[in-house]
């Protein structure tokens, strides 16, 4: 939400008209940044990956509630909206496949946020979510085309008869793969920076057009305080979502405790503050918004989610990256490639954490990394790409 809303509110500044369609779980933040807001008819609850245990599991899951399970809502709500409002164009999340239909099935112009590296598989893109490095040499090759065509075969499996059920409902052709759906888009908008992500081969609509680096909504500016001393200080951020990540965090805490820094633990809304048990070198908050936390941090130890990463690197911080699933494993290879921080295990003990924390503050080349990563990824979130991509629709269509 945080990067999607980023995009919404640029456009209200720039003096456009935005309604927003979201789920009525999300009012509170949709209304910080219009009051045009319309909740889809349903309300689907949240998706609970941190329950799924195998791949198979976990595709399923996340076709069925992400991107088939609320199309038809989504179909049938966009499409009154487009009705009433006739907007010049819809913005579409990039698993909202039934606000794209909608769109589609009424002539209007739709674009799609990407707001991680570009996951679609095209060539040369290691497979998302396995945290893999680009192919090297033919048998690299063969390792991308083997995952690529089993991953898009078995999300297919799942989700294309029901995409192109509803696009029949909507008097639209069939597709020959699900992701056919979002190359449909005007523009597939990806929220990153190109020099974060890998080269690859891309379809000529993409655009990458910078990250959103706006704080969460629920970020507070008050109630939070540096722990005391001058050592040098570690900020802890582990998701804004619930990833089952609460003892994950009590050990990143214990590692704090044994080394000579001051620890900043953040526990966001899913993770009660008081259910982690403090050093006295740490001090654990629920919030605290990171656009001021940041510039004064040494390291930030995280779950690799594409926003925290792209915050960190942005303010020059090297990163200790504890992977939990969905993107993050991509975004903390594309981290260790450019040298600007290290990975390990979600499950790792104590003792190991607080070595790779030293690491990453006892080698100055991190911060030398991630300061000249940070300097493009700054460069980038303040141009004004999205927007010109955005308003190019008055040109182009």
């Amino acid at each position: 939400m945080p990067p999607e809303l980023g995009v919404a509110r640029r456009l209200v500044d720039r003096g456009h008209r935005v309604i927003v369609l979201a789920d009525e779980t999300l009012t509170d933040q949709v209304r910080s940044v219009t009051e045009d807001f319309i909740p889809f008819s349903v309300s689907w609850g949240q998706f609970q990956d941190w329950r799924l245990r195998t791949p198979t599991s976990l595709l399923r899951g996340m076709v069925g509630q992400l991107f088939v399970g609320p199309a038809p809502t989504q179909a049938r709500d966009t499409a009154a909206a487009i009705d009433r409002f006739r907007p010049d164009l819809v913005v579409a999340s990039f698993s909202a496949v039934g606000c794209m239909i909608a769109a589609e099935s009424r002539g209007i112009p739709f674009d799609v946020l990407l707001p991680n590296v570009y996951a679609l598989p095209v060539e040369g893109m290691p497979p998302f979510g396995a945290g893999l490095k680009p192919a090297v040499g033919p048998l690299g090759r063969v390792r991308d085309r083997l995952a690529t065509g089993a991953s898009t075969a078995l999300f297919d499996r799942y989700a294309l008869a029901p995409i192109n059920d509803l696009r029949a409902t909507h008097g639209l052709d069939a597709i020959t793969h699900s992701w056919d759906q979002l190359h449909h888009a005007r523009r597939e908008l990806v929220l990153t920076a190109a020099a974060f992500d890998f080269p690859a081969k891309l379809p000529q609509n993409v655009r990458y057009v910078g990250p959103i680096l706006d704080d969460p909504t629920w970020a507070a500016d008050d109630g939070w305080t540096l722990p005391p001393g001058n050592e040098r200080l570690v900020l802890v951020a582990l998701s804004s979502t619930f990833q089952d990540q609460s003892e994950c965090i009590q050990r990143i805490a214990d590692a704090l405790g044994g080394l000579p820094v001051r620890g900043l633990v953040t526990t966001g809304p899913a993770i009660r503050a008081d259910a982690i048990r403090a050093p006295k070198n740490v001090t654990v908050v629920a919030s605290a918004p990171h656009r001021e936390v940041l510039p004064q941090c040494d390291a930030i130890v995280t779950h690799g989610g594409h926003g925290t990463v792209m915050k960190a690197l942005a303010a020059g911080v090297p990163l200790v990256i504890l992977p939990h699933g969905r993107d993050q494993a991509d975004n903390a290879t594309r981290v260790v490639e450019r040298g600007a921080g290290v990975t390990v295990s979600r499950r790792a003990r104590a003792e190991r954490i607080a070595r790779k924390i030293a690491e990453v503050l006892d080698h100055d080349t991190y911060r030398r990394a991630a300061a000249k990563l940070g300097l493009t990824i700054s460069t980038t979130a303040a141009a004004p790409t999205l927007i010109d991509e955005l308003e190019s629709i008055r040109k182009s269509d």
